[in-house]
């Protein structure tokens, strides 16, 4: 089965680019994630981390 589809694949032009495409992509999107937890504010993280035991917290989806 899977002569079948790399036969296929080898039939494809350009079609190496896709794994590197993928991998970029991947090596991206987990990048910006890490830039982006490790940027957020350290009071709205605390802020957050405490809304599940504070029992005045307000539902605002009115």
């Amino acid at each position: 089965m899977f002569e079948q589809i790399k036969h296929n694949l080898e039939t494809i032009a350009g079609v190496e680019i896709y794994p590197i495409l993928s991998l970029l992509i991947f090596f991206l999107f987990f990048v910006g994630l890490g830039i982006w937890v490790f940027s957020y504010r350290k009071e709205k993280i605390a802020e957050l981390s405490q809304m599940p035991l504070n029992d005045n917290f307000k539902n605002h989806e009115a």
